[in-house]
């Protein structure tokens, strides 16, 4: 389960840093899940993250930190479904509207986050 929170952790590092080279193509990615369909598929892969996270922590570097990040995300994924196209469609609409600092910072956050994510799912590395 590992290499799955590994490949899903480095795709939210890969969204940030698409984000903070180019917002707009964050924003035209975004705009993929401002559909019944899409909003489902952003729920499956919370769901699938938050599951990756909370299976792999065990034998993680950070145990208890993967535990409450992989809770988090799970119920972000759960929540995601009745969240609703019209609000995506509204934030999404609110972003586009703030400039391209805003996108940036939050696609920092989401570089950092993924980043470290990949990093805590590592094994906790043997004691000589």
């Amino acid at each position: 389960m590992a290499w799955l929170a590994m490949a899903l952790s480095l795709l939210v590092a890969l969204v940030g840093a698409v984000g903070l080279v180019s917002p707009e193509r964050l924003l035209e990615i975004l705009r993929h899940f401002d559909s019944p369909l899409g909003l489902y598929g952003a729920a499956a892969l919370r769901i699938a993250l938050g599951g990756a996270l909370l299976l792999s922590a065990p034998a993680s570097r950070v145990p208890r930190t993967l535990q409450a990040l992989g809770f988090v995300i799970l119920v972000a994924g759960f929540i995601t479904p009745f969240f609703g196209v019209d609000r995506l469609r509204a934030i999404l609409d609110w972003w586009s509207g703030q400039g391209s600092d805003l996108l940036r910072a939050w696609s920092g956050f989401a570089l950092g986050l993924g980043s470290f994510m990949a990093y805590a799912v590592l094994p906790r590395p043997q004691a000589d």
